[in-house]
């Protein structure tokens, strides 16, 4: 009985030792994911706008892209800029496209001049003159400048 009660007693005591090891290790490689989930969407959002100002567009990348898949439109034509920056053409149009289709006329604008320049997608001036007229309807001075070059034939 001694024999037993002192096995379960260290049986105890080691696996208890594991499990506090094994959240330590689990809490100091995922802190960043951690505290991303913990983070409000305005707070998360506010971090990606810091390291966007200081064109870290991995760290853009890597803050934005739970905010963008969940729908938010800033965070997407962000993530659609950073992808840009690096000349991941196929992605920053993804990333565009979705803030253009809901409203955002900087994406609409910067979808448009993708499509003026062939860019992650197939040339097409109809869909330029489309898109960059959305960004004009929609306020952007650069949407307005680029939708009248396009009529202009410039």
């Amino acid at each position: 009985m001694k024999f037993t009660k002192t096995l379960l007693t260290t049986a105890l005591f080691s696996l208890s030792v594991f499990s506090t090891t094994q959240i330590a290790y689990a809490e100091t490689n995922n802190a960043e994911l951690v505290e991303q989930a913990i983070l409000s969407d305005g707070e998360q959002l506010k971090r990606v706008m810091e390291a966007f100002e200081r064109e870290e567009f991995d760290t853009v990348i890597s803050l934005a892209q739970p905010l963008a898949a969940q729908g938010n439109v800033m965070a997407q034509s962000v993530l659609g800029f950073a992808y840009a920056s690096r000349e991941e053409y196929f992605q920053a149009f993804k990333w565009y496209q979705k803030a253009a289709e809901q409203g955002d006329a900087s994406a609409q604008n910067n979808l448009g001049i993708m499509y003026v320049l062939g860019q992650g997608v197939k040339q097409d001036l109809n869909l330029a003159k489309m898109w960059t007229g959305k960004a004009c309807d929609n306020g952007n001075p650069k949407g307005c400048d680029t939708y009248r070059m396009l009529n202009e034939g410039k």
